[in-house]
C-alpha cells in the first residue's frame, strides 16, 4: 500500500489503518512514497521520509516489513534517494517509443521469435496471435525504455547491493494502454535486463485522475486487469521473474468503482497488488482542518483561494491526470462564506453526498504547493488539530481503500 505523506505529519495515522487491517487478517505493508517533484515543491528531502517512517514504525510497534519509495526516479535524480530508500520506482517514460540500437533489437527478436504464431495463456480467453512484425514493433516501442530501467537498476544495485531493495518498473505514462502482447514482451525485456522487478505499473484503459474516481469502462478495465495478471503469472514461469511480481496502480487512490473488480481478480489469481494513494492523505489533512474549525479552517480556505488564483500554475504539471471544469469551481468569496461542515462535505470523497465536488477536490489535490508556501502556519495547525486530522487520515485509508481492495 503506497501511502504518501507530503508534509510528514501523518505516518502514525497511516500506519494505524494498516495495523487495523492486519488485525482483521488483511496482509498489507506500508510503502511511504514521495517523488523528486514533491520534495522539490515542499522543500523536503528523502532523509525526512525515512526518519518519519522509522519513527512511526517504532511508535506504533509495527513488526512487519515496511518501505520508503523513491517514487518516479531516473538517473538524473536517483542519487539523493539511494541512502534512504529501499523501494525504487523506475520512471522511464521519456524513453518509451524511442528505438533501441539495431543490434539490441535484432537480438531481442531472435531470442523471442518462438512466440510468433498462435498460442494461449491460461487465464486469457482469447488466443494470442503474434507475428514477427509485432515482435519488432514491441522491441521498437519498449526495448529502449527497459534498457534505461536496467541502467538505473544497476546503478542502485552497485550502491545498495543485490536483494537489498525492491524495484518497480513504471510504464504507465504513455498515450495508450498496454494489451497482453505488450505486457508479455515488456516482461521479457525486463527479464533480459536481469531486473528483479517485484512490481510493474502498466497503463490501463480509462482515466486515473488524481484523487477522484476512475473514469472509463469498468468492465473493460476488469478484463485488462485480469489479462495482465494472467500474463504476469505466465512470465514468472517463462522468464524466471520474481514469484511475487505484482501489478501496481499509480494514482490508485479513490478509484472506488474498480476496487471490487480488483479485489475479485487478486483473489482469483492469488496475486499481490501495489496500490499508490499518494495525495489522499493531504486532502484528509484539509478535511480535518476544516472539520476542526477555527484557525485550521481559515488555513484551509486560504489554500483554496490561492489555489483558485494560481489555477494554471498548479494544474499545468498535472494536466494529464486531472480533469477540472474551471467554470464550475466556486469563487473564493463564496467559499469564504461556507461553514466548516460544508467545506468538509464538498471536499470529502463521498459520492452519496450531494455537496461533494469533484472539481474542488482535484484543484486542492494539486494545491499542496500553497500549503508548502505557508510553511509553519500550515504545519502548526496540523499539530494543533492532530487528533481530528489523524482520525480522518486513518478512517479514509482503512475504510475507503484497504477494506474494499484487500478484504478477504
Amino acid at each position: 500500500m503506497g501511502v504518501g505523506d507530503r508534509f510528514g505529519h501523518q505516518a502514525e495515522a497511516q500506519l494505524e489503518a494498516i495495523l487495523r487491517a492486519k488485525a482483521d487478517s488483511m496482509g498489507v505493508e506500508p510503502v511511504w512514497n514521495k517523488s523528486f517533484r514533491e520534495h522539490s515543491i515542499i522543500g523536503t528531502a528523502p532523509a525526512d521520509v525515512r526518519k518519519q517512517a522509522d519513527k512511526a514504525v517504532k511508535a506504533k510497534g509495527w513488526k512487519d516489513a515496511y518501505f520508503v519509495d523513491a517514487d518516479h526516479i531516473n538517473l538524473l535524480n536517483v542519487n539523493g534517494f539511494i541512502e534512504y530508500s529501499d523501494f525504487f520506482t523506475l520512471d522511464v517514460a521519456d524513453f518509451m517509443g524511442k528505438s533501441a540500437d539495431k543490434e539490441d533489437i535484432d537480438a531481442f527478436i531472435d531470442k523471442h521469435s518462438k512466440f510468433a504464431g498462435v498460442f494461449t495463456i491460461d487465464g486469457i480467453e482469447q488466443e494470442l496471435d503474434i507475428t514477427k512484425e509485432q515482435i519488432l514493433e514491441m522491441a521498437q516501442k519498449y526495448l529502449r525504455a527497459v534498457k534505461e530501467a536496467g541502467k538505473i537498476y544497476r546503478h542502485i544495485e552497485k550502491a545498495k547491493g543485490k536483494d537489498n531493495f525492491i524495484t518497480e518498473v513504471s510504464i504507465d505514462e504513455t498515450d495508450h494502454p498496454q494489451n497482453p502482447i505488450d505486457m508479455l514482451f515488456i516482461l521479457a525485456a525486463i527479464a533480459d535486463e536481469n531486473i528483479p522487478a517485484q512490481t510493474i505499473a502498466p497503463k490501463f484503459t480509462g482515466r486515473f485522475n488524481k484523487g477522484v474516481d476512475y473514469v472509463g469502462d469498468v468492465k473493460r478495465f476488469e478484463k485488462e486487469f485480469n489479462d495482465d495478471l494472467a500474463v504476469i503469472r505466465f512470465a514468472i514461469n517463462e522468464f524466471g521473474l520474481p514469484a511475487n511480481l505484482k501489478l501496481s496502480i499509480h494514482s490508485g487512490s479513490d478509484k472506488f468503482s474498480i476496487y471490487e473488480p480488483i479485489n475479485r481478480a487478486i483473489k482469483k489469481f492469488n496475486a499481490g497488488l501495489h496500490l499508490k494513494t499518494a495525495g489522499t492523505t493531504w486532502l484528509e489533512e484539509l478535511i480535518g482542518l476544516a472539520s476542526a474549525g477555527g484557525t485550521g479552517f481559515e488555513i484551509a480556505k486560504t489554500v483554496y483561494a490561492r489555489s483558485f488564483d494560481r489555477f494554471d500554475e498548479l494544474c499545468g504539471p498535472y494536466a494529464t491526470v486531472i480533469s477540472i471544469d474551471k467554470d464550475k469551481l466556486p469563487l473564493p468569496d463564496e467559499v469564504a462564506a461556507w461553514s466548516n461542515e460544508k467545506f468538509a462535505k464538498v471536499l470529502r470523497h463521498d459520492q452519496s453526498c450531494d455537496q461533494y465536488d469533484v472539481n474542488v477536490r482535484q484543484l486542492l489535490h494539486v494545491g499542496y504547493k500553497i500549503a508548502a508556501e505557508l510553511g509553519g502556519q500550515f504545519t502548526g495547525v496540523l499539530e494543533e488539530n492532530k487528533d481530528v486530522v489523524a482520525k480522518c487520515v486513518t478512517e479514509n485509508i482503512l475504510k475507503r481503500h484497504i477494506i474494499p481492495v484487500f478484504k478477504k
